[in-house]
C-alpha cells in the first residue's frame, strides 16, 4: 500500500494494490501498521489506528452532493473510501491555526483504485457521486453528536469548489448550509 501526501496539511492517500484475476480482484482495505507508520512520517497528529470507534456507510444516487459537513470540538478524524462506484470527494481546511486554512482539494474515489483517504479532525467533508450510485465508507474516531455538526453551503462563493458535475440532489440541510465567512467568523 502506498501513501502520498496531498496540498492540504495532515491529509493523506491510502493506495492499496488490488490484485485482480478473471474472478474480480482482492484488496486489502486498512492496515494499522501501514496507518501509524504513515501518521507519524507525514503528519503531526497523534492519531492511532487504535483510535477509530465506528464504521459507517452511505449510499447515494446519481448526482447526490452530500456536505459540506464537519464537527466543531476537538472535530472527528476519518478515513473515506468507495466501495461501490465513484465519487468526488471534497475537503476544504477549517482549522484556525492551519497555513491551508480555507484551501479545497478533491480526489476521484471509486471502486477500481480502491483509495483510502485520510481526513484529519477540523476539516469539513463533502461528495458528489459520479455516476450511476455510489457506496461511501466511513471509519471515524468517535461517535456521531449531532451539536457539534458544521456545516458550509456546498457551493458557497468564498470555497468557489470546482465540482466535477452538476448536483441534482442536495438536502435541505446542506441547501441551507451556513457560509464560510460565518464559520470563520465564529472561530
Amino acid at each position: 500500500m502506498r501513501v502520498e501526501t496531498t496540498p492540504l496539511r495532515d491529509v493523506l492517500l491510502f493506495l492499496p494494490t488490488p490484485h485482480r484475476d478473471d474472478r474480480g480482484f482482492f484488496t486489502r482495505t486498512f492496515d494499522t501498521e501501514i496507518f501509524d507508520a504513515a501518521i507519524d512520517e507525514h503528519t503531526t497528529l497523534a492519531t492511532r489506528a487504535g483510535d477509530f470507534r465506528q464504521d459507517s456507510q452511505s449510499r447515494s444516487a446519481a448526482g447526490v452532493l452530500r456536505g459540506m459537513h464537519g464537527r466543531g470540538g476537538r472535530g472527528e478524524a476519518k478515513l473515506v473510501r468507495c466501495a461501490r462506484g465513484a465519487v468526488q470527494d471534497v475537503l476544504v481546511d477549517a482549522r484556525p491555526d492551519s497555513p491551508t486554512r480555507g484551501r479545497w482539494m478533491d480526489v476521484v474515489l471509486d471502486d477500481v483504485d480502491c483509495a483510502h483517504l485520510f481526513v484529519p479532525p477540523g476539516l469539513l467533508h463533502g461528495f458528489l457521486t459520479l455516476g450511476e450510485s455510489a457506496d461511501v465508507c466511513y471509519r471515524i474516531d468517535r461517535p456521531h453528536q449531532p451539536g457539534e455538526d458544521v456545516g458550509v453551503r456546498w457551493d458557497d462563493p468564498d470555497l468557489a469548489i470546482a465540482w466535477r458535475a452538476t448536483p441534482t440532489t442536495v438536502s435541505e440541510r446542506d441547501a441551507s448550509a451556513g457560509s464560510w465567512r460565518d464559520l470563520v467568523a465564529g472561530g
